[in-house]
């Protein structure tokens, strides 16, 4: 009798050593020395991640939070418990210094940078504990610039911590009942204790991280106008009053982020600390909206180049009709599409790293901002839809193996379907780009950007990529300038959609011509000039779609 068959599945590989397209991308961006430097540490995270993590994830999702609201004996004590496992990623990240690498000042403005790529690497074998992370850089960055200097001195050295035993983490409590992007309805009060603390009363529908030390919470001191104008930021500190001034009511049944223990709070006069000037609370924690949402397209990357290595590793092993899964010219060109995809949402995440990096560092230039400005919503919104369709893509080429909960898919797709909510959805973000645009003028600065790379683009080697590139640059200049109002907020998603493929077209052309080898580069560029602007064309040379197959 011969042997039964028994389908080999996909093999993950350490993603630093097997993504060619950001070990390249650092290359370019980042001095040879810097890249030297980090090198070993991104190897080390890279196979953490498909091994230690990768099991501890799994496990996480197996065994998610538990809410306890009493004890025996009927005393509140509203302690959530987590796993093992849980615990132990949070250690990781502290070790592999997944949020203090943007803050250790001695890489300059390339600091974000080298964050971002240890996100990148860390987040699809995290369970999600990036979410809490992802807080917890953003309320360093706020502390960082406007926090006092007690909280400066007590509170950031914890959140920036290396060692897992210092760390603390911290929550994110905006939304309530009445809105989650929109915070103009916040009903928490906060009544003056003395000068510096206050008394915040209310309820927090969502407070994702509720395990966190401390979170930052918007609400409105006593007597301050109705409308986001009258909203201050606080500092809240849990210990000693998790069961007592905060309650947790309920952990939420979500679609994914199962190990994430999201929570709704009552706050009954629970003490905290205001941060920055009263009624400018919006203001304020705008500061960490673009930590936060680079988070969101960081990971969102991540996840799809995740979905892509094991969609690609199925292909060499997986034989239909006689040949291999790669072989078949109709799989090989949606592997293609969506290496190219991947990479496009790998570039603009970098470039928006680069650019918060200058920020940070105090040496950009003002054009540079305000294209940090427009492009932040631009990527949080475009990777995340990139993430969720790739990611959906990727479950199917594993056919019915790829539905099975062992394959990691399930999770992998539930997880990603947040990103496109987290931080504001398509629609909110586009809107906010839309006010950068109007308000703050960050169209023309990054459009003039833009010509500029496809005028070096047109007088480089892959000089045929600049004419559709620059033909679209026109045509959304000229639609930012002829739109009626009504029209341009109806026409909002698709022009922040267009924009941001747009930019991602000219990032991977440049690095492309960059590219000493050009090769997949090259084939990349070509791929997503000609699908990914919209314009199906003529048929792609099938070398060109093997190796970007091959990966």
């Amino acid at each position: 009798m011969s042997e039964p068959f028994f389908q080999d599945g996909p093999v993950l590989d350490n993603p630093w050593r097997a993504d060619a397209v950001l070990v390249a991308a650092l290359a370019r961006r980042l001095p040879a020395a810097v890249l030297e430097r980090h090198a070993p540490a991104l190897d080390a995270l890279g196979e953490a991640a498909v091994g230690e993590m990768l099991a501890l994830a799994r496990e996480a999702e197996r065994d998610p939070p538990r809410h306890v609201p009493f004890d025996a004996w009927g005393r509140r004590l509203d302690r959530i418990e987590v796993s093992f496992a849980w615990a132990r990623l949070h250690a990781l990240a502290a070790e592999h210094g997944v949020v203090a690498t943007a803050y250790e000042r001695a890489e300059g403005e390339h600091a974000r940078l080298l964050q971002a790529a240890r996100l990148y690497l860390y987040h699809p074998s995290s369970a999600v504990a990036s979410c809490p992370l992802a807080m917890t850089d953003g309320a360093a960055r706020v502390l960082e610039r406007h926090g006092s200097a007690g909280q400066r001195a007590r509170i950031l050295p914890r959140l920036l911590a290396r060692d897992p035993d210092q760390m603390w983490t911290s929550g994110q409590w905006m939304t309530e009942r009445r809105g989650g992007s929109d915070v103009s309805g916040t009903e928490t009060v906060a009544r003056p204790i003395d000068g510096e603390r206050f008394a915040l009363t209310g309820l927090k529908w969502f407070s994702s991280a509720t395990t966190a030390q401390v979170a930052l919470a918007l609400a409105r001191i006593e007597g301050a106008p109705a409308g986001s104008r009258g909203l201050t930021l606080f500092l809240v500190e849990l210990e000693g009053q998790v069961g007592r001034a905060i309650r947790v009511l309920r952990l939420k049944d979500k679609l994914g982020t199962r190990a994430l223990p999201t929570a709704e709070l009552e706050l009954d006069g629970a003490l905290a600390t205001r941060v920055g000037e009263p009624g400018r609370g919006v203001a304020t924690v705008a500061t960490m909206l673009n930590v936060t949402r680079l988070y969101n397209a960081t990971c969102a990357a991540g996840a799809l180049a995740r979905a892509l290595q094991l969609a690609r590793d199925y292909a060499t092993r997986r034989v239909a009709f006689g040949r291999l899964l790669r072989d078949h010219p109709a799989h090989a060109e949606t592997l293609a599409t969506l290496a190219a995809e991947q990479a496009g949402a790998l570039h603009l995440v970098l470039e928006c790293a680069a650019l918060d990096g200058r920020e940070a560092a105090a040496v950009a230039t003002a054009a540079e901002r305000a294209r940090l400005r427009l492009l932040t919503p631009i990527a949080k919104l475009l990777t995340a839809r990139q993430a969720v369709t790739g990611v959906s893509e990727a479950l199917e080429a594993l056919g019915g193996a790829g539905y099975l909960e062992e394959s990691g898919l399930p999770a992998l797709w539930r997880d990603t379907q947040v990103l496109s909510i987290w931080e504001g959805t398509t629609d909110v973000l586009a809107l906010d780009a839309l006010r950068a645009i109007e308000r703050e003028e960050a169209l023309e600065p990054l459009l003039a950007d833009l010509a500029e790379r496809h005028a070096r683009l047109a007088a480089g080697p892959l000089d045929a990529l600049a004419p559709p590139l620059e033909r679209r640059r026109a045509a959304l200049a000229g639609a930012a300038r002829e739109a009626e109002p009504a029209r341009r907020e109806a026409g909002a998603r698709a022009f922040a959609l267009a924009l941001g493929r747009l930019v991602e077209a000219t990032l991977l052309a440049e690095q492309a011509a960059w590219d000493p080898e050009r090769g997949a580069a090259e084939a990349l560029a070509r791929r997503f000039v000609a699908r990914g602007l919209g314009d199906l064309g003529e048929p792609l040379p099938l070398d060109e779609t093997r190796r970007l197959v091959a990966g």
